[in-house]
């Protein structure tokens, strides 16, 4: 599950990489405790970490290290070099994951007590090197970062599927796709129907889109489900407050031609892994006090009195307000 490539501990950065930084920005994270900005730490801009993910990368056939760090018999190492740099990685035999643990420079004809090597020889010796491996919170941010990947990579597919399923029937007719859990062994979180009916009439000309998201029983109500469905809407159709809902069917109406168009653009986020985002909506809506409670801390959605399907995330004042939802409003009882 966990990708093997390099990456640093949480006291290498900290302790043996206080200078050589491309940017200032990872070490304020780390004085403040910020370790999820940090993500991915593969990618932080240091050059023996960028040197780490290149010599360890997803495959070990592709491993390309110095050799064996002989004076670290205690913990097995494995010796990188950049320009004056040296690190030592550790591979994890449970989960594959390879750690870079102990870095420094090598200075003073090796003689220096600051450098590298003689570090290592002298915590081999009588110090605690396994006090190197990798802690408890190093584990958590794997856990967390590997998460955030296996979401990232579903939700791409997600968006290729349907990006697929689009360019069929963006002139007209009817698709259907699965669309799997994001871990391989929880099987179909849903089926999803996909419609778009081209209106050429004398006084009305539209494209009309119909997302029809039929889930598993388990996932019913999931933060995962709820997930899904902003994936397929934000795919489709950016503008948060464009769709109309009813239950888990979604429908949206657009000029002529404007769903062609997105297939080629969802086509070309596909091409670069781009992930599609969301447009904020234009004007504040008016909904039932009771609707809003927790809604907007969840992220979920609710219904104006206009009819429209959003999630109360901006600031409503800011907006001018929506004249339909206004004009309701108004012919509420008071």
């Amino acid at each position: 599950m966990h990708n093997r490539r390099a990456r640093p501990t949480l006291r290498l950065l900290e302790e043996d990489l206080t200078d050589g930084w491309g940017s200032a920005g990872p070490r304020r994270a780390l004085a403040d405790g910020r370790h999820a900005d940090l993500h991915p730490l593969s990618e932080l801009p240091h050059p023996l970490v960028t040197k780490a993910a290149q010599c360890f990368g997803p495959h070990d056939a592709d491993d390309n290290y110095v050799g064996q760090i002989t004076s670290a018999t205690r913990v097995r190492l494995l010796e990188i070099k950049t320009a004056q740099w040296r690190g030592g990685v550790w591979q994890d035999p449970r989960s594959g994951v390879c750690w870079l643990v102990v870095g420094g420079l090598a200075k003073g004809n090796h003689q220096d007590r600051d450098d590298f090597y003689e570090r290592i020889k002298r915590e081999n010796a009588s110090g605690d090197p396994e006090s190197w491996l990798p802690t408890e919170a190093d584990d958590r941010l794997l856990k967390r970062e590997t998460a955030a990947r296996i979401r990232t990579d579903w939700e791409l597919e997600t968006q290729r599927l349907l990006a697929v399923a689009l360019a069929r029937v963006c002139s007209g007719g009817t698709d259907r796709i699965t669309i799997h859990h994001p871990m391989p062994d929880q099987g179909t979180l849903a089926e999803v129907g996909l419609s778009v009916v081209s209106v050429r009439e004398v006084d009305y000309e539209a494209d009309e889109i119909e997302v029809e998201i039929a889930p598993d029983s388990r996932y019913e109500g999931t933060d995962l489900l709820w997930a899904l469905t902003l994936r397929l809407l934000v795919s489709i159709h950016p503008p948060e407050q464009g769709w109309d809902r009813f239950r888990h069917t979604f429908s949206n109406i657009a000029e002529p031609g404007a769903f062609t168009r997105r297939a080629d653009e969802l086509a070309r986020l596909v091409e670069n892994n781009d992930l599609a985002v969301s447009e904020p909506g234009a004007t504040g809506h008016y909904t039932h006090r009771e609707h809003l409670a927790g809604k907007s801390v969840r992220g979920e959605a609710v219904r104006a009195l206009c009819g429209v399907y959003f999630v109360p995330t901006q600031d409503h004042e800011a907006l001018p307000a929506c004249v339909t939802c206004a004009d309701r409003m108004a012919d509420l009882p008071s």
